[in-house]
């Protein structure tokens, strides 16, 4: 085994020092300074990041053996060496399969408490499992959405409306995106039959129409047809409010400029 000490503040071994740059130099010679046995990552296949998460946990009378492995990247070392620190079961995540912010939201959920067994999956991306620790760290049923189905905007939508108490199911849905998901919630929220609209064959524009129609109590099966685009149900929506006769411009069959121009007319004669 190589030896490693300090003279006159310099770095000076058995070994051919040449084979270590400046980084890599600094870190032994910070590490001989703390009387700390260098020889445990002055080596060549460690970067000079690597061996500072070493060296951090030699410091800290950490068992750097658990992560002091080439394999690991040094933010996998990292997020290892913060969780033997705080006492921390780090077998659940010290895999290189992990990437390091996968194991920063594993290792967050452990320092709550929390079992973090519903998102160990390492198919789940680092914002997925920031979602469903979310969840649990807020005592909701995350089970309803920690799937891999759901990307992590998905996963927001449903969570956002278990904390507000609102029956998911409708939305909670893998076809429906992210921004169809909001509207449904938002409806949900104001107490309107989201039935009518929390469809996947309408985009979220489209619903946006079809639950500001109702939020105004206004007829919206007139216009809840996935025929018209959301700028001609939004037309219609408007003629409603004002009490037009929309009949006579809601037709599929008219562009938007048609619509408006009948939407004038009629406002005109009323």
């Amino acid at each position: 085994m190589a030896k490693f000490w300090l003279e006159h503040n310099e770095v000076k071994s058995d070994m051919d020092l040449s084979i270590f740059d400046y980084g890599k130099m600094r870190e032994i010679r910070l590490g001989l300074m703390k009387n700390l046995d260098v020889t445990i990552y002055a080596k060549t296949e460690y970067s000079c990041n690597q061996m500072e998460e070493i060296r951090l946990g030699l410091e800290e009378n950490i068992d750097v053996t658990i992560y002091a492995k080439p394999e690991y990247t040094w933010g996998q070392m990292e997020e290892i060496r913060l969780g033997l620190k705080d006492n921390l079961d780090v077998t659940i995540y010290a895999r290189p399969e992990y990437h390091c912010a996968q194991m920063r939201e594993i290792r967050l959920g452990l320092e709550e408490n929390l079992d973090a067994t519903p998102y160990t999956n390492p198919e789940y991306n680092q914002y997925q499992m920031e979602e469903i620790r979310l969840g649990l760290e807020e005592d909701l049923d995350a089970t309803l959405y920690a799937k891999l189905e759901y990307n992590c905007d998905q996963m927001r939508e449903i969570r956002i409306g278990l904390m507000k108490n609102l029956d998911v199911s409708s939305y909670a849905k893998p076809e429906l995106a992210s921004d169809q998901m909001e509207v449904v919630r938002l409806g949900l929220g104001e107490n309107l039959d989201v039935t009518i609209y929390a469809k996947p064959e309408y985009s979220w524009a489209q619903m946006e129409e079809i639950r500001l129609g109702l939020m105004n109590d206004l007829d919206v099966t007139l216009y809840a047809n996935q025929e018209y685009d959301w700028e001609q149900m939004k037309e219609i929506r408007l003629g409603l409010k004002d009490n037009l006769d929309v009949l006579a411009y809601a037709r599929p069959e008219y562009n938007i400029y048609q619509m408006k121009n009948s939407f004038r007319f009629s406002k005109c004669i009323g």
